[in-house]
C-alpha cells in the first residue's frame, strides 16, 4: 500500500505542474529584479543630477563670494585713504563721493519702509569743493523717481536728477540705456568727476525701458514688449508728464537708436541728438544668425551665451587678448548687476525688439547730431557708415581710439564732447573747457589809459545759462532783400 500511495504523488501531471509553478515563480522574481534594477538606475541618475545642480549653486556661490570680497577691499582701502587724509590734513586727496553714490544704489533704495510703485525717492546729499579762494561751498544732488503712465509702452519709470523747475536756466538732457543696462549706467557717468560742472548746470531725465528697473517683477504674457520706433514714439508722454519743453537726447547702443526716433518723432521737442554706438540699420543676416545660437534660459540667473553677447554687444573687442584690471572691473560690475538687480527675462524682451529694428532714417532729422564709438566697439564700423549718410553740415563724428565701451573707459573726452556740443546750441556757455579761462570784457580802448576804466556790463551767470532759443527762428534781419529787376 505504501508503494502504490506513493507513485500517486509522483505522476507526470504533477511533475508538470510543480515544475510551471516553479517557472512562474522564478519568472515573477526575475521581473522584480529588473524593476528593481530600473529603480535603482533612475535614483542615481536623478542623484547626478541634484550633484550637477549643488555643484553650479556652489560655483555661482563662488563668483558672488568673490565680488563681496572685492567690495569689501575696496571699502577698506577707502577707509584707509580717508584716515590718512585725515592724518595729514590733505583735503585734495579726499575720495569723490561718485563711488560711495554707487555702493549705495547697489546696497537698494533709500527708504525701505516706501513701495516701489509709489516711492519718490529724494537723496540729498551735501558734497564739498573747493573754491579758489580755498573755500568750501555746499551743494545737492537729488534725484527722484517718477512712474509715468503711457499709451502703448505701458509704465515707463524715470529718475530725474536736478531741479525742473529750473529747466529754463539749465540744459536738460534725456538719457535711454542700452541692452543689459538700466539708468544707473547714466546715473554713474553724470556722477564722475569729469562731469560735474556739466551736472551742477543741468538736468539729466533717465528713462527706465519697461521692465529694466532694479528688481522687476517679469512683464506679464499679456504685456506686447514695444518696438525701438514706440517707444521713441512715446517719450513725449515722459516730458509731458514732468513738463518739460526741450532736451538733448543722450543715449547708448540700443537706446540711441530709440533716442534718433523720438527726434525724428519730435523734432520740435529735441532740440539735438548725442548718439554713443548708434546703429542706422536693420538687424544684418550675421548679426540674426550670431543672435539665433544665444540661450536665455539657464539654470542660474542668465545662460553663459547670453552672457557672452551682452558682454561684446557693450564692450566689443576691447576684451580680445588683453588684461586689464580696470576693464576687468568693469566687466565684472556689469555681470555683477546683469546677475543680481536686471531681471534677465525683460532684457530678452529689449534685446528681440532689437534685433527686430527698421532701418533709421537719420538723415531726415534737421537738427545736429553728434555721434560716438570706440573703435575697439562692436559697431565701430556701422557707427562710421551711418555718419556717411547723413550731412557732414549737421554730423559730427568722433572715434575715440583704444576705447569699446566709452562710458566707462573715456569719460573725460565724452564730457568734453558732449559740453563743446552743447555750446554750439546755446547751453551751457558758462561751463569753461578745461585750460580755458573766461576773460573779462572792458569798454573803450587800450589807447586810452588815462581814462578811468569802465567795465561794460556782463551776462550774470543764470543769463549765461539760458538756452539761446532765437537761433532756431528766422529774424527780418536775416531775410535776404528781393531781387534787383
Amino acid at each position: 500500500m505504501g508503494s502504490e500511495e506513493h507513485s500517486q504523488y509522483l505522476t507526470k501531471d504533477l511533475l508538470l505542474d510543480m515544475f510551471r509553478d516553479y517557472k512562474h515563480e522564478l519568472l515573477s522574481l526575475i521581473k522584480d529584479k529588473v524593476n528593481l534594477s530600473d529603480s535603482l538606475k533612475t535614483s542615481v541618475t536623478d542623484m547626478c543630477s541634484k550633484v550637477g545642480d549643488l555643484q553650479n549653486v556652489y560655483e555661482a556661490l563662488s563668483g558672488e563670494n568673490k565680488t563681496l570680497f572685492q567690495n569689501l577691499n575696496e571699502l577698506q582701502s577707502k577707509v584707509n585713504e580717508l584716515e590718512q587724509c585725515l592724518k595729514t590734513n590733505n583735503i585734495n586727496m579726499l575720495p569723490l563721493f561718485s563711488e560711495e553714490e554707487r555702493i549705495e544704489s547697489r546696497i537698494g533704495t533709500v527708504n525701505p519702509t516706501m513701495s516701489w510703485q509709489k516711492q519718490d525717492v529724494q537723496i540729498k546729499r551735501k558734497t564739498y569743493q573747493k573754491s579758489k579762494t580755498m573755500d568750501f561751498q555746499e551743494s545737492e544732488t537729488t534725484t527722484r523717481r517718477y512712474i509715468v503712465k503711457t499709451e502703448r509702452c505701458g509704465d515707463i519709470i524715470i529718475h530725474v536728477q536736478g531741479d525742473v523747475s529750473q529747466q529754463d536756466k539749465r540744459a536738460v538732457f534725456l538719457t535711454v540705456h542700452d541692452l543689459g543696462c538700466n539708468h544707473y549706467s547714466f546715473q554713474d557717468f553724470v556722477n564722475r568727476p569729469c562731469m560735474s560742472d556739466i551736472k551742477e548746470r543741468s538736468i539729466f531725465i533717465h528713462v527706465d525701458v519697461p521692465g529694466h528697473e532694479d528688481n522687476a517683477d517679469t512683464l506679464p504674457d499679456s504685456y506686447q514688449f514695444p518696438t525701438l520706433q514706440t517707444l521713441g514714439e512715446e517719450l513725449y508722454q515722459v516730458l509731458d508728464s514732468i513738463k518739460v519743453k526741450f532736451v538733448i537726447g543722450l543715449g547708448e547702443g540700443a537706446g540711441a537708436n530709440v533716442l534718433a526716433r523720438f527726434g525724428l518723432a519730435h523734432p520740435s521737442r529735441c532740440l539735438g541728438l548725442i548718439l554713443i554706438n548708434c546703429t542706422g540699420s536693420a538687424t544684418s543676416v550675421k548679426e540674426n544668425f550670431k543672435a539665433k545660437f544665444v540661450s536665455w534660459k539657464g539654470k542660474g540667473s542668465i545662460h553663459q551665451s547670453a552672457e557672452d553677447y551682452l558682454v561684446f554687444h557693450k564692450f566689443g573687442h576691447q576684451l580680445i587678448n588683453e588684461t586689464n584690471a580696470d576693464k576687468d572691473k568693469v566687466v565684472s560690475d556689469f555681470l555683477h548687476r546683469l546677475r543680481g538687480t536686471i531681471n534677465v527675462k525683460n532684457v530678452q524682451q529689449y534685446v528681440n525688439a532689437f534685433l527686430s529694428r527698421k532701418d533709421l532714417p537719420l538723415k531726415q532729422y534737421k537738427n545736429d547730431v553728434l555721434l560716438i564709438t570706440g573703435v575697439l566697439g562692436s559697431y565701430a564700423n556701422v557707427v562710421e557708415k551711418l555718419h556717411r549718410d547723413l550731412d557732414k553740415n549737421k554730423a559730427t563724428l568722433l572715434r575715440i581710439e583704444r576705447a569699446g565701451d566709452v562710458l566707462n573707459e573715456s569719460p573725460a573726452k565724452v564730457a568734453h564732447s558732449i559740453l563743446l556740443f552743447c555750446k554750439g546750441q546755446g547751453l551751457l556757455t558758462s561751463v569753461t573747457l578745461p585750460g580755458v579761462e573766461r576773460q573779462r570784457t572792458f569798454s573803450g580802448s587800450s589807447i586810452d589809459m588815462d581814462r578811468p576804466r569802465r567795465f561794460s556790463r556782463g551776462l550774470s551767470m543764470e543769463e549765461y545759462d539760458k538756452p539761446n532759443l532765437r537761433r532756431l527762428s528766422v529774424t527780418c534781419g536775416e531775410i535776404p532783400p528781393p531781387p534787383s529787376k
